[in-house]
């Protein structure tokens, strides 16, 4: 393999097994910032070997070792407890005389997983809402500061910010590292939905790299979501975004051509389509229709990804059903990215124009000025509507905005198709 290739590969595998590294690592070391230094240690260590040794069959038990090592180092350095000592070196010693700590292995229960502990850590009441959310994309998702920003439509700086307060607050409050249970756990439960779900959408469409979607991240979105569904079987917003989640990444074959080039919803061969997700999420979501109450955000986004998710065809979906599902999610929680989803839903149900006067009073939303998704969505109606030039000029400053090589070259050919510029 080619330097520039293993440095590829290097890059693929900090991806998917940082987050569990991490998590590992905080729980034998009892100190976010320190386990970030071990694994960024490890990380060193990988790329000053593995392009001469090559890439080893397990890399995230590879990493895992060789940051327990930095961690042992680091103990005996400091006078540490001899204790300590003892379980790391008998960690590794297990790592080597069983071919390493398969994460994939592990149970899915609510005491034994690394990374829904993380979660819960992350997301303590002593932090703020917006603290919490970024604390936990970056440790769980592997969000850069950057991807995060982009995300929830705020300076880069204002994130970094909250990251590093965050840590410093967990560290000096001494916040165990622990599923809660009872009233802390409801305490915390939101802020770790909204979480996940962000984790879940980084992954469904990733927000800047060469690659359309980061499949992992909707797998370990997927797990924490089925595991936090059942340390709170009673709560309804909790299946419904299990449910969500399970619709939308039944579409994951689907979604790309063989190239790696997104495809649309609407041209989506939905043969493709695991079936076997689709019922799942509708079956999780009449789990939480029959618990009752009020429907929350991720009841009525999970009711909408079931109006596709019965449609055997793209021509059988129940439009006007979805146009009246955001009309309801607007009301219950007002946002210029509702209010764009919600265009697309009417411009599908009641014509293209009627979905570009909703697109049209966001054009002035501070919070989407450099959000390509509402100039990409106003030159799709456009363009339906017969106005290529102006359609052109919108799919070009969506190219231009985006972080994600797949969805510019995407755009730029939807501009392209859209005939030439006046």
């Amino acid at each position: 393999m080619s330097e520039a290739a293993t440095n590829r590969a290097i890059e693929a595998v900090w991806r998917i097994e940082s987050p569990r590294l991490i998590a590992g690592l905080t729980r034998i070391v009892r100190d976010i910032s320190m386990a970030e230094e071990l694994a960024m240690d490890a990380l060193v260590v990988a790329m000053k070997q593995w392009p001469e040794a090559g890439v080893p069959t397990n890399p995230g038990a590879w990493l895992m070792t060789t940051a327990k090592r930095r961690a042992i180092d680091h103990f005996r350095r400091n006078r540490m407890a001899a204790r300590k000592l003892e379980e790391l070196g008998a960690d590794v010693q297990n790592q080597q005389d069983f071919g390493g700590d398969d994460p994939d292995a592990r149970l899915d229960d609510d005491i034994g997983d690394d990374l829904l502990r993380l979660v819960f850590t992350s997301c303590h009441p002593i932090l703020s809402m917006e603290a919490r959310v970024a604390l936990t994309l970056k440790l769980i998702g592997g969000l850069t500061t950057d991807e995060i920003a982009r995300a929830y439509l705020v300076p880069e700086p204002t994130v970094a910010q909250r990251i590093v307060r965050a840590k410093k607050t967990i560290a000096e409050a001494r916040i165990p590292y622990e599923v809660p249970r009872g009233a802390e756990l409801q305490e915390r439960l939101g802020a770790v939905l909204g979480v996940i779900y962000l984790i879940f959408n980084e992954g469904y469409s990733a927000t800047s790299g060469s690659e359309w979607m980061r499949p992992q991240l909707c797998t370990d979105a997927l797990r924490l979501g089925r595991v936090v569904a059942e340390l709170a079987p009673k709560e309804p917003e909790v299946h419904g975004l299990v449910a969500l989640m399970e619709i939308q990444a039944s579409r994951q074959r689907a979604r790309t051509a063989p190239d790696g080039a997104p495809i649309l919803l609407l041209d989506q061969d939905r043969a493709k389509w695991d079936w076997l997700l689709v019922g799942r999420g509708l079956r999780a979501l009449d789990r939480a229709e029959a618990l009752g109450g009020r429907r929350g955000s991720y009841r009525l986004q999970a009711a909408i990804a079931a109006c596709h998710g019965r449609a055997r065809k793209a021509a059988d979906t129940d439009w006007m059903g979805i146009a009246h599902l955001y009309d309801e999610l607007a009301a219950l929680t007002p946002s210029p990215i509702v209010e764009l989803n919600r265009s697309v839903a009417y411009a599908m149900a009641y014509g293209p124009e009627a979905g570009l006067a909703i697109a049209d009073d966001l054009v002035h939303e501070p919070a989407l000025q450099n959000y390509h998704l509402l100039p990409s969505v106003r030159g799709d109606f456009l363009f339906k509507l017969g106005r290529r030039a102006e359609a052109r000029a919108e799919f070009e400053r969506a190219a231009a905005l985006t972080r994600n090589e797949r969805e510019r070259t995407f755009l730029l050919d939807r501009a392209a198709a859209s005939g030439p510029s006046n």
